[in-house]
């Protein structure tokens, strides 16, 4: 009995050391975390789409539905854009990853570019969510040393109060709202070139506009966020998944937004066609 006791031991030892290294120190994925960047990017699709809908094709239903929710928009997207700062602490290269998405983010300038000198309609995306999303990549793989010599909660905190104390910048003030505001110089906002810092001139235009000020806080306060998720400090509950579709999206969320637009006005186009189709009939 004690012979076949100890062989069972040697064959379950032989069988753990074969196990591949990568699977002992596989961490348990935080599904909720995936099913809230899926919200978020639910959220944005149809927003873009009465975006689209109301701006580009001129349906008053369209334009009436995007006043609706108009406020609502820097919510989810601020949601968005601290789960994507969160992602940064599960990444190998956060600098290979803000490289690949600034040059998907300038691709996007130069097409919206393109169309805006056919048709004119105010397509162009000068600096968009793309764009800071890829500066809070490169920045965050470069001074990430620094950022962990501050306490998560502490980094938390400190970066969401800047987010909200520079977040109307790009109206010509900082502040803490309804508490005091201070109101810029006008010569910060008469070069060309400062759009990008939150500091446009008035001839800036972008139909999508994210500036580095104060979006960047908010992503930085998602990285300590990630600091905490990556010790597993977070409740049992957050690791179940318990929305399929939110969590397929979050886990694509880049994908998805990407190809979500072209897939909008495609759909505005045939609906279109369709309608004139049975309107001339």
């Amino acid at each position: 009995m004690a012979e076949e006791e100890a062989a069972e031991k040697t064959e379950e030892k032989s069988e753990a050391e074969e196990k591949p290294e990568n699977a002992v120190k596989e961490r348990p994925r935080i599904h909720t975390l995936d099913e809230v960047r899926g919200f978020a990017i639910f959220c944005m699709i149809f927003f873009h789409a009465f975006y689209s809908i109301g701006v580009f094709f001129n349906a008053k239903w369209g334009m009436d539905l995007l006043m609706f929710f108009m406020p609502a928009e820097p919510y989810f997207a601020g949601l968005f854009i601290a789960m994507s700062g969160l992602a940064c602490n599960l990444s190998h290269s956060n600098l290979e990853r803000g490289v690949k998405l600034g040059i998907i983010a300038l691709g996007v300038t130069l097409v919206t570019y393109i169309m805006d000198e056919i048709s004119g309609d105010g397509y162009l995306i000068s600096f968009g969510i793309l764009h800071m999303l890829a500066v809070g990549m490169l920045v965050y793989g470069l001074i990430n040393k620094y950022l962990k010599l501050i306490p998560s909660w502490i980094g938390m905190l400190l970066n969401t109060v800047l987010f909200f104390f520079t977040y109307n910048i790009a109206r010509g003030s900082v502040g803490i709202p309804y508490l005091f505001t201070i109101k810029l110089p006008e010569e910060w906002y008469t070069t060309k070139f400062l759009f990008a810092f939150g500091l446009p001139d008035k001839t800036f235009a972008s139909s999508d506009y994210f500036p580095i000020i104060p979006w960047i806080f908010l992503f930085i306060a998602g990285t300590y966020l990630g600091r905490i998720a990556v010790k597993k400090k977070f409740p049992r509950f957050m690791f179940k998944k318990r929305i399929p579709l939110f969590a397929f999206m979050g886990r694509h969320s880049l994908l998805i937004y990407l190809v979500h637009q072209p897939v909008i006005f495609a759909l505005c186009y045939l609906a279109g066609g369709v309608m004139d189709f049975f309107t001339k009939s």
